[in-house]
């Protein structure tokens, strides 16, 4: 049978029991205050990282313009490039066209100086000889004198007297004048004008008496007195002829023709 228990006893017993309940409370207590931490840090890591996704967001965004605008610049780059190359291609046909217009420039040049230089030639002076003889004459001037000698060398002596006589009153000053007179004189002798011949030979001796043909005009002096039948005057055109030109061609004919007059 029991026996109620003692004062003592009790009190040692709701001493304990308090004691458990305090001890109780206390770990509920630290459970809590650990969970709220680990609320906390959880929260800070979501905020964190919340802000470093943004961060990323923002920095993706910022490569994505970026990439957008390098995209942009290079087909704008790639859109100039093309542009030049057209505009190269463009300068090279330019370029090519404008050299086949300078070629065809430069030769239409050579070709006006050619009819240039050929059209001064027509009108400017030019060296000519004429029985050893330089000088100067103009081209139309040349064109008649041999005209008219190609008359006489055909044997057409009248119109070669006419052609000649013209030549002189055209070119009174020129040096082909000496021969024109000696050859004027030729062809009136071919004329058988004896006289007429006689007188030019003459006006060429006077005019020119050093020229090469001198002794060959004395020789056909006397020639047109000898077919005029005037004989001492023949010989005395000879004997003269000997004397001026000793050493002439003409003199040595002169002296087998002085002795044949004889």
């Amino acid at each position: 049978m029991l026996r109620p228990a003692s004062p003592t006893w009790a009190r040692a017993v709701a001493a304990g029991t308090l004691c458990l309940l305090v001890l109780g409370s206390g770990g509920a207590s630290a459970a809590l205050f650990e969970d709220d931490e680990a609320r906390k840090a959880i929260l800070e890591l979501r905020s964190r990282l919340t802000q470093a996704e943004e961060r990323a967001r923002a920095r993706n965004t910022q490569l994505d313009e970026q990439l957008q605008a390098t995209r942009r610049s290079l087909l704008e780059m790639n859109s100039q490039v093309e542009a030049l190359r057209a505009e190269m291609a463009q300068l090279r046909g330019t370029n090519e066209q404008l050299q086949r217009e300078v070629s065809e420039l430069q030769r239409k040049q050579r070709d006006i100086g050619q009819a240039v230089d050929d059209r001064l030639r027509k009108i400017e002076p030019q060296k000519v000889a004429v029985d050893g003889i330089e000088f100067n004459a103009d081209p139309d001037e040349k064109r008649q004198f041999d005209e008219a000698l190609a008359l006489l060398r055909a044997g057409d002596f009248d119109k070669a007297s006419q052609a000649l006589s013209a030549f002189m009153r055209r070119w009174p000053a020129s040096g082909y004048m000496p021969a024109a007179r000696f050859w004027q004189g030729n062809a009136l002798y071919g004329k058988r004008d004896y006289k007429e011949a006689i007188g030019v030979f003459r006006a060429f001796l006077i005019a020119s008496p050093e020229y090469p043909r001198a002794p060959e005009a004395m020789l056909a002096i006397a020639n047109s007195q000898a077919e005029m039948k005037d004989n001492k005057a023949a010989r005395k055109t000879l004997e003269d002829l000997i004397k001026t030109y000793p050493k002439s061609e003409a003199a040595v004919a002169g002296k087998e023709r002085l002795d044949a007059l004889k």
